[in-house]
């Protein structure tokens, strides 16, 4: 497992360091992020609509940017759908 958060941690800073702050995810960093790295487990990562509308629920104060907490949240949420674990 360590070696799977340290993937994690290691992905969101090279896709956050791309363009501004290296400890959030801009719009651009996100869509990429979600494209490259999660096509089969975001529905429609292909679609820059759903990816955006994806952005937005996520982006609780409305600042254009997800920090690592909100990003590992999104990556529990697809874990648990994955496993197919109860909500």
């Amino acid at each position: 497992m360590e070696s799977a958060i340290a993937v994690l941690v290691s992905r969101f800073k090279a896709y956050a360091g791309t363009d501004g702050s290296s400890d959030t995810l801009s719009r651009d960093e996100f869509h990429r992020l979600v494209s490259s790295e999660l096509p089969n487990f975001v529905k429609n990562a292909g679609d820059p609509a759903a990816i955006e509308q994806l952005m937005s629920s996520l982006d609780k104060n409305n600042d254009g940017e997800l920090n690592f907490l909100v990003f590992w949240q999104l990556i529990g949420h697809l874990a648990s759908e994955h496993g197919r674990f109860s909500q």
